[in-house]
């Protein structure tokens, strides 16, 4: 593992600063409205169009798919600079750029590659991801969506649930039982579903900040045709699980990268709060969490970068995304309790209150509830880690 960067990445580095600097200017801020899905699939999509067309677009993808070719390391260098100038983030298509394009280069056909790949990198596709449902959240193996064979199609009866953005998808990328006979595992299959079917119907969610991006998605009798399964019948948990490395492996490197921007906001409130005659930066206390908080992201910082290191080698990310995943919900979790300890009554508003705008840390202490289940539960974190890391018997 060499986590020191090179003269070609460095060179890289100041390369995509420079164009940074010369077009963001142009682009503008995202739709105030969160809940207006169509503004922001506008919004993303020409983004990612610019990146396409600057050369941008799947900077680790490889080149006949579209993408740059470049190194883990070059991608995780491109996530740095972005976040760091403020860029848009991925937005409405992270489940085609992060989850399902990467396992369509590993599992897809040679056909599948190539209708799908590059209208996901031009942002001329949008997807989003059937997997969890109501009664089939951490138990994910446990899912009841059933597809019969029926001739050349799937006939797919069911409901998702939390899919992010079915309202502006194209495709979703789905895991339906094929085999209700065979133990729980081994009757999945992953399939690409055109969202435009007859059958589907997508019922918006609104969340409790407000925003209007997850819906749940009701499949009544949809032909999906046999030619859209990824991989063998009854094998979608396996296809599923690369889907889950690369979730859990990259996908958070933009997040993680905002919570040390989040966390130095937090140490600059610290400085305005006051606590009787003093402020609360001046309890010791107060400055050694902020301290311990700044230490584990930058920990944090460096187990992305072996775990990108370990990509760079062997093409997955390993349980070194589940180590990443559980002690980043605790640290986020941490870092939302102590902005509500400090804001105090400015925290249960979204809004400016007494001169402090805890518009920010309100919306990320809620978000923050959904760490632990995002991705899969810590629970489940625990659990691979236990047993792939630590070498501990399996759960029964």
């Amino acid at each position: 593992m060499d986590l020191r960067y090179s003269e070609a990445e460095e060179a890289f580095r100041h390369e995509l600063r420079a164009w940074l600097a010369e077009v963001l200017p142009e682009v503008g801020p995202p739709p105030a409205d969160r809940t207006d899905v169509e503004a922001r699939r506008a919004y993303d999509t020409a983004w990612q169009r610019m990146l396409y067309d600057a050369g941008y677009a799947g900077i680790n993808w490889p080149r006949e798919y579209g993408g740059r070719g470049s190194t883990p390391t070059e991608h995780l260098i491109f996530l740095e600079e972005t976040e760091r100038a403020g860029a848009p983030y991925v937005g409405v298509n992270f489940v085609g750029l992060l989850h399902a394009g990467p396992t369509l280069i590993a599992e897809a056909s040679d056909e599948q590659r190539a209708r799908h790949l590059e209208p996901i990198l031009r942002g001329d596709d949008v997807w989003c991801q059937g997997f969890s449902e109501p009664d089939a959240g951490s138990d994910l193996a446990s899912l009841q969506t059933r597809a019969v064979r029926d001739g050349d199609d799937y006939v797919v009866t069911g409901r998702k649930i939390w899919t992010s953005f079915a309202q502006v998808a194209d495709w979703c990328e789905l895991l339906v039982r094929t085999d209700p006979d065979a133990p729980r595992h081994r009757g999945i299959s992953w399939l690409i579903m055109p969202m435009d079917l007859p059958g589907i119907e997508v019922r918006p969610i609104e969340t409790a900040v407000g925003a209007g991006e997850f819906s749940e998605v009701f499949l009544d009798e949809v032909r999906i045709p046999v030619a859209n399964r990824v991989g063998a019948e009854n094998d979608g948990w396996r296809v599923a699980m690369v889907t889950f490395s690369f979730e859990r492996g990259t996908a958070f490197i933009s997040e993680l990268l905002g919570s040390m921007r989040l966390l130095a906001d937090l140490a600059a409130v610290a400085t305005r709060v006051t606590r009787r005659s003093a402020t609360a930066a001046d309890d010791v206390e107060i400055r050694r969490e902020l301290g311990r908080l700044d230490a584990e992201l930058d920990a944090l910082w460096s187990l992305t970068r072996r775990n990108v290191s370990q990509a760079q080698r062997t093409g997955m990310v390993g349980p070194g995304g589940s180590v990443f995943k559980l002690a980043y919900a605790d640290v986020r979790r941490r870092m939302a309790d102590l902005a509500g300890r400090l804001l105090g009554r400015a925290g249960l508003a979204l809004g400016e209150t007494g001169g402090l705008s805890g518009l920010d840390h309100v919306e990320e202490r809620i978000y923050t509830l959904t760490l632990s289940i995002a991705a899969g539960t810590s629970e489940i974190q625990r659990n691979i880690v236990g047993e792939r890391v630590l070498g501990l018997p399996k759960e029964r």
